[in-house]
């Protein structure tokens, strides 16, 4: 029954988005400031915010994409974003790669899917894409075509997302607080932006939106089928986490009790937060147990 529901929901969704399209327009590209790139910071950057992760599959080449992302309404493939001119973004610009980052934009002008956490780079800066890109161009291009996404009608009509985007896109949340100290507010920034962990541990809403009120309540019903625990102060804090071991878990994925990070988490830790700087670590740990740092 909750299925059916999702499903109505979303076919009137994308049915009245198709049908609306021209007054619900993208928003238009952003002026960026040019810079030179910094490629290993990039490639840091990469890291934080789970690049890797997501665009490399095990049978493919670094960055080639071919990683799938199942959901209730079919499986996403991560594209190739390797250099490659006619299988990546060999072929983009500077201006049209940040507009796809930060504002989940194509170069053809098409919405990408929320599958890709676009809404979590928003808030990188100019130089953060600048030091991205060069980053992208200096890893090998991959001549591996990008698999198309695997979905019905009607979640396979992308337009319909330019209604779902003024509904349901999520409010930034990686404003600095005065009242907090510099290291809290650093790991805001991280967990609520780049490192996007609320694309997990936050609930979803029936048409695959954010509840952005619920916080990091942990997601029962996420869009693979799983479910994430809560990660607010109080939960860890009743699960017996503390700063030394949350660090502990996040650079190695073994837990406190001495078994280890399943599902997706195991992902995350390899292929991320393992590469972390310890002060990020030590400023994720602050802000998700809202220590007075």
């Amino acid at each position: 029954m909750r299925l059916l529901m999702i499903l109505g929901t979303l076919v009137g969704l994308l049915g009245a988005g198709a049908a609306l399209a021209l007054n619900f327009p993208l928003p238009p590209p952003e002026a960026v400031a040019s810079f030179q790139g910094d490629a290993k910071r990039g490639a840091y950057l990469a890291r934080l915010s789970g690049c890797i992760a997501c665009h490399s599959s095990k049978s493919g080449e670094p960055w080639a994409g071919g990683n799938p992302l199942k959901s209730k309404f079919g499986t996403f493939y991560a594209p190739n974003i390797t250099p490659d001119k006619e299988h990546g973004i060999g072929g983009w610009t500077f201006e049209q790669f940040v507009r796809a980052v930060r504002q989940g934009v194509s170069p053809s002008g098409k919405p990408y899917y929320p599958a890709f956490p676009y809404e979590f780079y928003a808030s990188l800066t100019d130089r953060d894409m600048a030091d991205l890109w060069a980053a992208m161009k200096a890893i090998p291009p991959a001549p591996q075509a990008s698999r198309p996404h695997e979905l019905g009608f009607p979640f396979s009509v992308r337009d319909g997302l330019r209604l779902w985007r003024p509904l349901f896109e999520r409010a930034d949340m990686t404003a600095s607080e005065p009242d907090k100290g510099g290291s809290w507010n650093v790991g805001r920034y991280l967990v609520m932006g780049p490192a996007h962990c609320a694309a997990c541990h936050m609930p979803r809403n029936l048409a695959g939106g954010l509840n952005d009120s619920d916080g990091l309540a942990g997601d029962p019903r996420m869009l693979d089928g799983g479910k994430s625990p809560a990660l607010t102060a109080e939960a860890l804090r009743a699960r017996g986490w503390t700063k030394e071991n949350l660090i502990t878990a996040l650079r190695t994925g073994v837990l406190p009790n001495g078994d280890a990070f399943g599902g997706s988490m195991t992902e995350v830790v390899q292929e991320s937060t393992a590469f972390l700087l310890t002060s990020h670590l030590e400023d994720m740990a602050a802000y998700l147990l809202d220590l007075d740092e």
